[in-house]
């Protein structure tokens, strides 16, 4: 019984794509035959169907359905076979769009086809022999020819039978791409001398209602003594093989043996005939070697299943299945179908206005069917997808009929295939004008560039517009509308010229203070009352390299000694550590390079050129000196370029000793301790002197306040020691993720020292005095022993150890 399902309905709208419906219909419908209400299903008034020229594009799907305007309805125009249109693929189904005008819609309608059960199982051949010999031992199989139905589901192939069963039973075997291998299985002897030749049938039915069958006759013959079949290597085979392959080609050899000796020994090869007529494509010579012999299309299969045959000469035989799949080259160009096209468009057009809808298909599978299309540049139109292979062709910018009146666009479609295919279809789009008679500028906004730290009074560019009108009324006057650019009028940095429209620049620039602005002119025309429009101006102030890089990371100071740990087990390629720079320019000003300029050993360190890191260039050795001073340059690109240089002290040592022994180990000559015992007389004479007043000061007070002078004599104050704030490492760019600092005190002529650790994120500042044996104190200094040798000895270190 034929029926008819609506299966769903969605109706949306997104972009171009409006609504889409889902029927379900059987086979082999009557032409007229109702398949569903699409104005009621969808939501669509029939008044609609007719104001909008409603259509159904199938695009490769035939024209089997078609509208009925009138009465809202889709109807059968051509009966539908589904094995002709699906083949054995579920679900079968054709996918159509209904187009609306005026305005454009699109919809989406699936037909889902059932199968019906109208085709019996067929076999290919009608009679099959076979020769057996009357040696074959009990449970010899031999493959039967396989039927075919054309049906799916119920209604496909459901089982065989075998009569008569005195000597063979029917064996079938499901297998894994879903087909039955059908063998004739021997369960009794074969006697030729009782009967030489035995005749079956062989009857394949299906599921369907009412049950419908195919049969094919076998004859065998019974032969003399041979007890050995052929044997293939291997039960299934895989091989591939590219579509569109020449005729001859060899796609694979296989190989069956039989034991048996002499004539009984010798194996031959053949197709096994299906329906499907693999034995039409492929063929197997005698050496087993499966030669192509028709043509393969991937478009219209993907794989194949070659059944082959090894007979020997007394009638015994084997079989195997080469499953072949087919590999797609890109052969096929996209098709461009235009589903509907605008022939005018009024200039005043919104952003999106939808002008062309089309559809691309490339029956090409994976990348050799991915299409991308594009237009023509320097248009004002874009291609957008709407959903799957459908595709519109809207503007992207504003029109104006009085630049351009007409449109040739060319839509070009291309696979991703290699080589790529492509097609293309040119479109002509006319503007229709709207005359509002007021003056027109040539573009609906204006760009300009100007390089900074220019001279005022430099012409930057000249904007012009037009009016259709004439004489006195299409006389045009420039004016520059009031605005600000930052809190600053917009007229105290350009000017328009009221008759020429050229505009100057008011004041010189700079594009480190601002980048751009904008600011509007109006023209307006010498008509009674006068019409006027305005334009948007867009100034864009271009960079020069009047910026020299700035070196954030490593800071230079002029105190402390900073210095980067290497230990001596540095592998090549060891971050030492990274010169992080900025420029303030922009673009090419402002990309900078690093170059290792000067070094104490150039064959240890090297600097990336983009990302300024310093790392090591082959094994650190014991011969390499503790102390490494590297001078890195930092290029920007600008023309003429700027640079700024920086210098990174690098200690090679594996223990903090080591390192300490470098850099605080001074020589201290002759002049340098006659420097010393005058400061020391100086120091003595001073303190005598201060000690000699403070005595004469005490005593001179105990005369007049004794009582004060002894309380205070006697009480004890308190002692507030006072610790400067300690500086913090804040740069977070180190090379280690953990700071430590020590705490050294050494003397001038000892090589002895008292060290401890600080807390980490600190930097720890110690005085050592000459003795030694003073008690640590710790304050922020910036002050160098380099440049006061005279001084207590002050060292600084910032060493990074990596945890």
């Amino acid at each position: 019984m034929k029926r008819q399902e609506v299966l769903f309905i969605t109706v949306l709208c997104l972009g171009s794509v409006c609504g889409q419906v889902s029927y379900t219909i059987p086979e082999e419908m009557a032409k007229g035959s109702v398949v569903g209400n699409i104005a009621r299903d969808l939501g669509v008034d029939v008044n609609r169907l007719k104001s909008g020229k409603a259509r159904v594009f199938t695009g490769d799907g035939g024209d089997y359905v078609e509208l009925s305007r009138d009465r809202g309805v889709l109807l059968v125009r051509e009966k539908m076979d589904r094995e002709t249109l699906c083949r054995q693929t579920t679900p079968c189904a054709l996918h159509l769009q209904m187009i609306l005008e005026n305005p454009m819609e699109l919809f989406r309608i699936t037909i889902e086809i059932s199968d019906i059960n109208d085709n019996s199982p067929a076999f290919k051949n009608d009679v099959k022999r076979f020769e057996i010999s009357e040696s074959a031992v009990k449970g010899s199989k031999f493959v039967l020819e396989r039927a075919v139905d054309a049906d799916i589901g119920v209604n496909g192939l459901k089982n065989y039978s075998l009569k008569p069963t005195d000597h063979f039973k029917i064996k079938v075997e499901g297998q894994a791409d879903g087909n039955k291998k059908v063998e004739m299985i021997l369960h009794t002897p074969l006697d030729r001398e009782k009967d030489d030749q035995i005749s079956l049938l062989l009857t394949a039915v299906d599921g369907g209602e009412p049950q419908m069958s195919g049969t094919v006759k076998i004859y065998v013959t019974v032969l003399d003594v041979n007890d050995n079949a052929p044997v293939f290597t291997q039960s299934v085979y895989k091989a591939t093989m590219a579509e569109n392959s020449p005729k001859g080609t060899t796609l694979i050899r296989v190989s069956a043996t039989d034991a048996d000796k002499g004539t009984n020994g010798d194996v031959s090869y053949s197709v096994s005939t299906t329906v499907d007529s693999v034995s039409d494509i492929f063929t197997i010579n005698e050496d087993g070697d499966v030669i192509l012999v028709g043509e393969i299309d991937f478009e219209k299969s993907t794989s194949f299943q070659i059944d082959v045959e090894a007979n020997d000469n007394g009638g015994l035989s084997d079989s195997s299945k080469i499953i072949v799949d087919i590999i797609d080259i890109n052969d096929n160009k996209p098709v461009i179908n235009i589903l509907s096209k605008s022939q005018t468009i009024p200039e005043n057009s919104p952003h999106n206005t939808v002008m062309v809808m089309f559809s691309v298909n490339d029956p090409d599978s994976n990348n050799n069917g991915k299409v991308n299309c594009a237009i023509n540049e320097n248009i004002p139109f874009i291609i957008t997808h709407s959903s799957n292979d459908f595709y519109s062709l809207v503007t992207d910018s504003e029109l104006d009929r009085e630049l351009s009146s007409e449109y040739n666009i060319t839509v070009t479609c291309s696979d991703e295939g290699v080589p790529s295919l492509s097609s293309s279809v040119t479109l002509t789009l006319q503007i229709s004008d709207v005359n509002d008679n007021a003056p027109v500028f040539e573009r609906s906004s204006y760009e300009a560039y100007i390089v900074e730290n220019n001279t005022p009074g430099l012409s930057i560019f000249t904007v012009k517009a037009t009016d259709a009108d004439w004489n006195q009324n299409a006389r045009v006057s420039y004016i520059l509308e009031d605005s600000s650019v930052n809190g600053v009028p917009v007229s105290s940095y350009v000017s328009v010229s009221a008759d020429s429209g050229v505009i100057h620049a008011v004041r010189s620039l700079d594009y480190e203070h601002i980048k751009d602005f904008h600011f509007r002119v109006k023209a307006q025309d010498g008509g009674s009352p006068p019409l006027s429009s305005n334009v948007t101006v867009k100034i864009l102030i271009q960079d020069q390299n009047d910026n020299p890089p700035q070196v954030l990371y490593p800071v230079q100071t002029g105190g402390s000694v900073v210095a980067e740990m290497v230990p001596r087990s540095a592998d090549v390629g060891y971050l030492v550590t990274k010169v992080v720079a900025v420029d303030v320019d922009s673009g090419q000003n402002a990309w900078l390079s690093y170059k290792l300029q000067k070094a104490t050993d150039r064959a240890l360190f090297e600097v990336g050129l983009q990302n300024g890191e310093i790392r090591t260039i082959r094994q650190v050795s014991d011969k390499d000196a503790v102390k490494q001073r590297l001078t890195v340059i930092v290029e920007d690109n600008g023309q003429p370029s700027r640079s700024a240089t920086v210098i990174v002290n690098v200690a090679v040592a594996d223990s903090f000793p080591e390192v300490l022994s470098e850099f605080t180990d001074f020589t201290h000559d002759k002049e340098y301790k006659d420097n010393l015992t005058f400061y020391l007389v100086l120091a003595l004479a001073v303190v005598s002197f201060l000690f000699i007043t403070c005595l004469v000061v005490i005593i001179s007070v105990k005369i007049y306040r004794w009582r004060q002078s002894r309380i205070l004599y006697q009480s004890k104050l308190p002692v507030i020691p006072y610790y400067p704030p300690r500086y913090s490492d804040t740069l977070g760019t180190g090379t280690l993720p953990h700071v430590y600092n020590y705490e050294v005190c050494r003397t001038t002529d000892s090589r002895k020292s008292d060290c401890k650790f600080g807390r980490a994120g600190s930097q720890n500042v110690l005085i050592m005095e000459p003795s030694s044996t003073g008690t640590m104190q710790r304050i922020q200094s910036d002050r160098n022993i380099l440049d006061e040798p005279d001084s207590p000895l002050e060292v600084s270190f910032s060493v990074a150890l990596q945890l």
